[in-house]
């Protein structure tokens, strides 16, 4: 799932006070009533469209809100646009309302004070949300403080064509190992989409000898170093890539039908439970698995976030509770509609969802929580800024 480019943002400070209050809930309720709510997210996946397609109407006929998606490439475009009605005065009325927003464009935003909140943990359904073992406090090691809401669980996985590549790959230098013995069989979206950096990020988690500065901001002391051991792999994988590395997908989608051609016997997802959608949805040979790597694999929360100048913040609170409510979760895990990993805490929730979650058939290419390993963190995303970077100027198209 989600779309990132970082911006660099110099404004003046704007504080944002949550009004409406979101302690308040029944005044939201009924001053969300009527409202349209511009929600810019990512629209490159048709099962993520349908799932967005499907809160609309619920949220229609429960509250009488209207859910307008707006389909982004890249999610720094509606960040673009906030930053320009501010730098233009206009703080009401604005034309975002919501975004899927993660990473960098996150902390841009938030340092430059265009977000509405706090809000996150006044939601009625965040009584729910797990705390205790998922990342729902932190994006990209940024503190949320109820700036933005989680809706969905991710994490890296490789999606493999059994009757091709029968066997898991434990670590990044194990698929070089096999690219080299399997030219041409494996690929990447092209940086800067979003899953092509994080293949890169994956990359440079599992190879570099000092993880603890991935934590903080990418300075130039540290840069060289700890990036050096990710630019000799990828000279050495580059040329053993599909089209020789001289062509890349441009999406994760397009991933999929590459291997569903038989081009391709390995990619990378975000998603733990893409390929089992993606079998249910036939764009997928029923021969596709996946795995993670012996030390683990990044993982992170989606979430949304308010544009302080959003003239439907009501609304938009509204539609982010629906998003933590056992109803969507539950909807969102099944691998059917998305496959994406909950980010409640399942043992919380009423008998009957806790049932109905434990009965969910994950799909066939679905790890259980306990096979998909360890749960690395996201290096600051100051790092997937540099990297995609200079990967555009190592490595980019026509270079």
């Amino acid at each position: 799932m989600k779309r990132m480019l970082s911006l660099v943002i110099a404004v003046l400070p704007f504080a944002a006070w949550a009004d409406p209050d979101p302690a308040d809930w029944n005044a939201v309720l009924t001053e969300a009533r009527g409202q349209t709510v511009h929600w810019h997210a990512w629209g490159g996946s048709t099962a993520t469209n349908d799932f967005i397609t499907w809160v609309g109407a619920r949220l229609t006929a429960d509250h009488d809100i209207t859910l307008t998606h707006v389909k982004l490439e890249n999610t720094a475009d509606a960040v673009t646009r906030v930053l320009t009605e501010k730098s233009a005065g206009q703080d009401t009325q604005g034309a975002v309302d919501l975004i899927w927003i993660n990473g960098a464009n996150f902390a841009a935003m938030k340092s430059a004070d265009l977000l509405f909140g706090p809000f996150a943990e006044a939601l009625p359904n965040w009584q729910y949300a797990d705390t205790a073992t998922k990342t729902l406090r932190h994006d990209f090691t940024v503190p949320t403080e109820g700036y933005e809401s989680p809706w969905a669980m991710a994490q890296v996985v490789f999606m493999h064509d059994t009757d091709d590549l029968p066997d898991r790959l434990g670590s990044m230098n194990a698929l070089l190992d096999w690219a080299r013995s399997h030219p041409g069989r494996f690929t990447y979206p092209q940086p800067p989409d979003f899953l092509g950096t994080t293949f890169l990020k994956q990359a440079l988690v599992d190879l570099t000898a000092d993880s603890a500065a991935l934590a903080a901001p990418v300075s130039e002391e540290t840069y060289v170093e700890v990036s050096a051991p990710l630019w000799e792999y990828l000279d050495d994988l580059t040329p053993l890539l599909w089209r020789n590395g001289r062509a890349y997908p441009q999406s994760g989608p397009r991933q999929l039908q590459l291997i569903s051609d038989d081009e391709i016997d390995l990619a990378i997802s975000f998603s733990p439970g893409e390929a089992s959608t993606a079998i249910a949805n036939y764009q997928l040979p029923e021969s596709v698995r996946t795995f993670v790597l012996d030390k683990g694999t990044i993982g992170n929360a989606s979430f949304v976030a308010i544009p302080y100048n959003s003239g439907a913040k009501a609304a938009a609170m509204v539609v982010a509770d629906f998003l933590l409510s056992p109803e969507a979760q539950l909807r969102a895990q099944d691998p059917a509609v998305l496959g994406y990993g909950t980010v409640l805490d399942v043992t919380a929730l009423p008998a009957q969802y806790q049932t109905a979650f434990q009965d969910l058939d994950l799909g066939p290419a679905t790890l259980s929580p306990q096979d998909l390993g360890t749960v690395l963190p996201e290096p600051h995303p100051s790092w997937m800024t540099r990297i995609a970077q200079e990967w555009v100027a190592r490595y980019g198209v026509g270079n």
